[in-house]
């Protein structure tokens, strides 16, 4: 059986942030902390000097935030 799943392109957008937030501040801190695994790598240069864990943390909650978000405004175009 397909689903169909209408998803308005705003919330798709707002997923996609929301995942390159969360994976881009997450492999940010993995690679503060142990100096390995340096995926996307392009958010270094959203972070100011000195304050990398701190911003990584930032983004790690703002995505979750954008996520959440984006789900009920998923919902809300349902129904």
């Amino acid at each position: 059986m397909t689903s169909t799943k209408d998803t308005s392109p705003l919330a798709a957008v707002s997923h996609l942030l929301s995942f390159t937030l969360v994976v881009g501040g997450g492999s940010g801190l993995l690679h503060e902390w142990w100096g390995w695994l340096r995926f996307m790598g392009f958010v270094r240069f959203l972070v100011p000097d000195g304050y990398e864990v701190y911003s990584y943390v930032v983004m790690v909650v703002l995505g979750l935030a954008v996520g959440a978000a984006g789900g009920a405004l998923g919902d809300r175009g349902r129904g």
